[in-house]
């Protein structure tokens, strides 16, 4: 009998683990679909107030690192909001901004404290003809296609953002297509704040744009054969160029001064690796 309860807490220690994984991972994808939402609508008040109050946060986003509250601050409330809604928080009249997030992959780690999530987003972006005159960007409609390689974490019981890592990967005008996309739509960062008052706090060697089609790194290894991608697979030579002579592959490194206290530890789940050892923040 004692051998039976015994037993049966072993298996009801193990199920409350995994009830909690489970529950964490849908809380995770919870955040982050809220933030979709919150994008959409240009309200920017609300996507600043979901991220972590750590001072490790950033938002890694075309080349360049926003840093802390601040700088998050400084590219929602100052880029975004002053660029698409002249400054107030929420939406303008015959501004298209939907972000259709999918594809998600979540993974929470043993403490429950610190989660992964691989995204991808959908964006269909525009103006109205009625607002042609009245809005800065003119009479306009685009697509973009990007990745989120991100990390959340859990603030007095509560998951928030933590470093969010965005690459837009692809743009194309509604009307030619992606075929047509001239090379860098989007302009990069040259300056840093303060010379830049909507700056980021650093530019970094993490350039890409369509047609670049590197791929973005995976914070987790295959499930089968639980090895990482190599190197030289992440880059993306021209058809029938040697992969060493391409571009480097992109990485999901952190910026100077940070560090994961758990790095090189690794923890499974379900028979697999859950992330890479490298990428493990807790010890």
């Amino acid at each position: 009998m004692d051998a039976d309860i015994a037993e049966l807490k072993k298996e009801v220690s193990l199920l409350r683990k995994e009830l909690s994984r489970v529950s964490d991972e849908a809380e995770v994808r919870k955040v982050h679909f809220k933030y979709g939402y919150y994008l959409d609508k240009c309200l920017y008040n609300e996507v600043v107030d979901m991220y972590a109050d750590h001072p490790d946060a950033y938002v890694e986003f075309l080349g360049s690192r926003y840093r802390g509250k601040a700088g998050i601050k400084r590219l929602y409330n100052g880029r975004f909001q002053s660029t698409f809604v002249n400054g107030r928080n929420g939406p303008v009249h015959g501004f298209l901004l939907d972000h259709i997030m999918m594809q998600d992959i979540v993974d929470v780690d043993p403490s429950g404290t610190h989660a992964w999530c691989r995204m991808r987003a959908l964006m269909q972006a525009g103006t109205h003809k009625s607002v042609r005159e009245t809005h800065p960007r003119g009479h306009v409609q685009w697509w973009e296609g990007g990745l989120y390689e991100n990390e959340y974490l859990k603030e007095n019981g509560v998951w928030k953002l933590f470093r969010y890592r965005y690459f837009p990967f692809w743009h194309a005008e509604f009307e030619t297509g992606w075929s047509l996309t001239k090379e860098n739509y989007v302009p990069w960062p040259t300056k840093t704040y303060p010379e830049d008052p909507w700056g980021p706090d650093e530019i970094i060697e993490q350039k890409m744009l369509w047609p670049d089609t590197r791929v973005v790194p995976f914070h987790y290894p295959h499930p089968v054969t639980g090895k990482p991608v190599d190197d030289d697979d992440l880059r993306a030579p021209n058809y029938g160029q040697d992969a060493a002579e391409a571009e480097p592959p992109l990485s999901l490194s952190l910026p100077e001064g940070q560090a994961r206290k758990g790095e090189g530890k690794t923890w499974s789940n379900e028979g697999s690796v859950r992330v890479l050892p490298e990428l493990v923040e807790n010890p």
